[in-house]
């Protein structure tokens, strides 16, 4: 259909020490059906899909995310494969970009090292509050965690779309987590979360480990979720906790690490979230 013959840049973003990341389709937007638009991640073997459109006076470009069930207001590691992509088209070491969604604009910077990009943005605010009884009572069972390992300080967090922050007391809780992925969506899809953002205690250096589960959007698990990091970095900071590195990805063979700082300030933390990014290739779009 319309969309055939595109091209679309394959980036593998929030790697840790050059392996592993999320893979994500980059395109130029083009006259498509958001029906058209869904299919990209499918058909590419990613679990989401940017695409791009760059103003004319050239001062900003446009981005939206999708997955195969539609779009988001929002994509953290979409975003950072987004600003590898725009940097390396641009051909600077160090490149600055205002990126525009639907909902804000907001700033993102991309710095070109020997063989990958290391990128950083302004997710935005960050909202926090405590889960409802019902909340808890829905999406905590769904996820599978063994009695006593859920530890203190659950959160709902939103940067354009609510999640849980649930803590586990261990890495090996979270490793053997298997939720019950209908469960958590049908709990998900009447609370109106995106998902579950399950994570271990920071070390003292900031150092966690964390897995998201989110079937309502189409990702039973993320490899990389940079704006979950983003809002455990805000709901961190009331700790005291400026900077965090949060492993994630394990559990699918593909290991990835996204960063994150917050400090205080009104009307709410002000965070800054990235990662690395490596562009595996150039391709052509199938057929939709």
């Amino acid at each position: 259909m319309s969309a055939r013959g595109h091209a679309v840049t394959i980036v593998n973003a929030c790697r840790r020490d050059g392996r592993g990341g999320s893979p994500t389709a980059v395109l130029d937007d083009r006259p498509m059906t958001d029906a058209e638009r869904r299919a990209v991640p499918a058909l590419m073997g990613t679990s989401h899909a940017v695409f791009l459109s760059e103003a004319d006076d050239g001062l900003a470009v446009t981005v939206r995310f999708f997955t195969t069930e539609g779009e988001l207001p929002a994509c953290g590691h979409g975003t950072v494969a987004a600003l590898a992509v725009l940097a390396e088209r641009a051909g600077d070491d160090d490149h600055h970009a205002v990126l525009r969604t639907p909902r804000r604009s907001f700033t993102g910077h991309c710095v070109r090292g020997a063989d990958h990009f290391t990128a950083a943005f302004d997710p935005g605010p960050v909202e926090l509050r405590e889960p409802t009884a019902r909340e808890r009572d829905l999406v905590v069972p769904a996820l599978g965690i063994a009695p006593g390992a859920v530890g203190p300080g659950l959160s709902v967090a939103s940067v354009g779309r609510p999640r849980m922050l649930v803590p586990v007391t261990t890495r090996a809780a979270l490793s053997t987590l298997a939720p019950d992925q209908a469960g958590l969506r049908a709990a998900c899809d009447e609370l109106g979360l995106l998902g579950a953002y399950v994570h271990t205690p920071p070390t003292a250096e900031g150092r966690l480990a964390a897995r998201l589960f989110a079937p309502s959007i189409g990702v039973p698990e993320d490899i990389a979720n940079a704006n979950s990091t983003a809002c455990l970095a805000a709901h961190l900071a009331g700790q005291g906790i400026t900077g965090i590195s949060v492993d994630m990805g394990d559990a699918l063979g593909a290991p990835s690490t996204i960063t994150a700082t917050a400090r205080q300030a009104a009307p709410g933390p002000a965070v800054r979230v990235g990662g690395t990014a490596t562009i595996e290739r150039t391709t052509v779009l199938p057929r939709i």
